[in-house]
């Protein structure tokens, strides 16, 4: 055997060792972290299961406290076909205490279910809308963040409901049409009238990741079944909610994991993606932009960090399941 091939060899042998050896917490001392913001994790869990992915991820985070999940209803055409229609908001809500029940939180954050419907005149807040309210009405001393990775639904309920709570958080917004021109995306045309209301209407300040930019956000078939699936039970939960895709949709190689930019943006960096601040934009019936909102400024996202948010999703599922349950961050 050559000198080459041998070094080559006892290189690998010690790279296995290191990707088996236990990733205890505690066995070395730890680059310190400490949360520096909270999170609403809102989403249409009965959908896609990127949303679900995504909040795992969120909550595994140490640097932020996921302090309540809402749940949206889903469009008509995107409900799957085991899901009771009138029920995908609620069902939502199931699957998020199901996720955090398989993750084994300790403590973990209230779920609260939204309208079965788009926002509409009536004078019923939901349990989604309430929830928001009573969370950014908190004083705490972190920042808070409102992740929305589906229609602005509850979002636009609670600013009805409590114009003040504008103030007192921003909102990382999954959604829209591309700069300059927009057009038709499904987290938009789904509850147009409580976009205009949040974009259009208030001053809650805005972090948009329009379509191009939540697109790049693709994590390969391959790598979900030979990275993700074999680290856990749980991800190999998490792996099969992804093998039953909607009867029209075509997988190629990647899934588009587009409800992610929220953790990269709240719990990892802002700093390695590009954005601009700019006037935000009438949305007109076909979901084109229109007219530029007078005195209205958002931040519009066109890049976003995909290697930095798949690595760390990992390393994060890794290192929990080497830890007992108890020890699990993200949670207050």
């Amino acid at each position: 055997m050559s000198i080459n091939r041998r070094l080559l060899m006892t290189n690998m042998a010690w790279l296995a060792l290191a990707q088996a050896a236990p990733l205890r917490a505690g066995s070395f001392r730890q680059i310190p972290q400490r949360p520096s913001a909270r999170v609403i994790v809102d989403n249409d869990f009965a959908g896609d299961p990127d949303g679900v992915l995504a909040l795992a991820h969120h909550l595994l985070s140490p640097t932020t406290q996921t302090v309540l999940i809402t749940s949206s209803f889903l469009a008509e055409k995107m409900t799957p076909e085991d899901v009771a229609p009138g029920r995908t908001a609620q069902m939502g809500a199931d699957s998020a205490m199901e996720t955090m029940r398989r993750l084994d939180i300790a403590g973990p954050p209230p779920v609260a279910a939204g309208h079965e419907h788009p926002m509409t005149d009536t004078k019923s807040p939901s349990a989604a809308a309430v929830a928001i309210v009573a969370e950014a009405r908190r004083s705490d001393r972190l920042p808070l963040f409102l992740c929305c990775g589906g229609p602005l639904t509850n979002v636009a309920e609670a600013l009805r409901l409590a114009p003040d709570i504008a103030a007192r958080m921003t909102l990382i917004w999954i959604g829209g049409g591309g700069y300059p021109s927009g057009g038709w995306e499904y987290n938009l045309a789904t509850d147009a009238a409580a976009a205009r209301l949040v974009i259009e209407d208030s001053a809650l300040p805005l972090w948009q990741v329009p379509q191009p930019a939540y697109r790049q956000m693709q994590l390969s078939i391959a790598e979900m079944t030979a990275d993700v699936r074999p680290i856990s039970t749980f991800t190999q939960w998490l792996y099969d909610q992804f093998t039953r895709p909607p009867s029209f949709v075509t997988l190629g190689g990647a899934w588009p994991m587009g409800d992610s930019p929220p953790v990269l943006l709240t719990a990892i960096t802002t700093e390695s993606s590009e954005h601009l601040d700019q006037p935000a934009r009438r949305i007109l019936d076909d979901m084109h932009y229109g007219d530029v909102v007078p005195g209205r400024q958002i931040r519009v996202y066109q890049r976003i960090d995909v290697r930095t948010t798949h690595a760390d999703l990992i390393a994060k599922l890794r290192l929990h399941a080497a830890q007992a349950p108890a020890q699990a961050p993200g949670v207050r």
